[in-house]
């Protein structure tokens, strides 16, 4: 069994200033970003390369007709590499348009059209949750099929995976909390999947311990504000990382599979659609295997918290309920009908992510999950 694997090269620089002496930005480049992330960290250095702002084609998760557009703008651009500063969203979008896209990039989601890289891929996040930089996986909403799916094959992995805290700096409370609860969540739910190995392992705990950690000196600190984490900016964007070699290996589970459904349909931002499911995805794992590996991560959670296993998941929910709210789904305009429709959705187009689920979970089980939440 492989035990661990890193494509891209992964680099560090405090500032966006050294990562740019570095990498000599210019000519041949493009950057694809978000004006508020280009006027404080990039505008100054004065780099004369095109750049394209995210935003100007729709806001939230990406979807294909973002790409699409996105896609034909830059082919009047004369370049070689795709500098991906951004969030998930823009990183994501970036593996998609490091390829030949065709006039339809859902043909490359769908397999009707085979991925074939023809630009080198930079990625520098700006947010300490997704771990895209160093995962093959780029999610979109299919609009035209009114789904969201994941690619993951070899041609969408960067070429380099370059880190600034500093750019973690502007993170609005909301993103922050977000964005960070979904590193959390990928770093578990890889501990507990059977692809599992003594490295991943390594990884996923350092990033528990490092976000949650953080987590309770900023609650300490008078809550989720820009002031109570700047000094954690680095923890924070190494967990991230760290998280994201982790489930880059041993892959997400049953928590992103269900919350794709509300993500796709009510346009939930991706963290926030995780926490939703988060605990009571691992409380169905309790009631079918008690006593397996997640007696493991149920203890690390309550030597963190101070709190006994029999409490975890209550204490937990309380300590992220300080950070973002778990309300129930009906609140994002979800209706009854949907618990069977988002069931089998689920099922249908999420294989790749519940074959690594702790336990295997039937469609029954799924949907009580969705019925309970509802």
């Amino acid at each position: 069994m492989q035990a661990l694997r890193v494509v891209p090269e992964i680099l560090y620089f405090d500032t966006f200033k050294e990562f740019n002496e570095a990498f000599a930005l210019g000519k041949g480049d493009i950057l694809v970003t978000n004006q508020w992330m280009y006027d404080p960290y990039v505008k100054p250095l004065g780099i004369d390369m095109p750049v394209i702002f995210q935003e100007k084609y729709g806001k939230g998760e990406p979807s294909d007709e973002m790409i699409d557009a996105m896609a034909r703008d830059m082919a009047g651009y004369d370049y070689d590499r795709i500098i991906a500063f951004g969030g998930g969203t823009i990183v994501d979008i970036c593996k998609v348009l490091s390829l030949e896209v065709p006039k339809q990039s859902v043909k490359l989601f769908t397999g009707e059209v085979a991925p074939k890289k023809v630009k080198e891929l930079i990625v520098v996040p700006t947010t300490c949750g997704t771990g895209s930089e160093v995962t093959n996986v780029a999610i979109a909403e299919l609009k035209s099929l009114h789904v969201k799916k994941g690619l993951a094959v070899e041609e969408t992995y960067a070429s380099k995976a370059v880190l600034i805290p500093e750019s973690l700096g502007g993170l609005p409370d909301y993103v922050f909390a977000t964005s960070s609860i979904d590193a959390l969540i990928h770093a578990i739910e890889s501990y507990l999947s059977p692809k599992a190995s003594p490295y991943t392992e390594m990884y996923s705990l350092a990033a528990i311990e490092m976000i949650m950690g953080g987590y309770q000196k900023i609650i300490e600190r008078g809550g989720n504000k820009a002031e109570n984490r700047e000094d954690l900016l680095k923890d924070f964007c190494l967990a991230a990382n760290y998280a994201g070699i982790a489930f880059g290996n041993a892959g997400c589970a049953a928590v992103h599979a269900l919350s794709y459904s509300i993500g796709g349909a009510f346009h939930v931002p991706h963290g926030e659609a995780n926490y939703q499911f988060f605990t009571e995805v691992f409380k169905m794992y309790m009631r079918k295997d008690p006593e397996g590996k997640i007696t493991k991560a149920n203890q690390i959670f309550a030597n963190i918290l101070g709190c006994s296993v029999d409490a975890v998941y209550d204490e937990l929910e309380k300590m992220l309920n300080q950070l973002i709210a778990k309300k129930p789904l009906r609140e994002y305009g979800m209706c009854e009908a949907q618990i069977n429709e988002f069931t089998k959705s689920t099922v249908e187009n999420q294989q790749r992510l519940l074959a690594n689920n702790y336990v295997f979970l039937t469609d029954e089980e799924i949907r009580e999950i969705f019925a309970k939440l509802y």
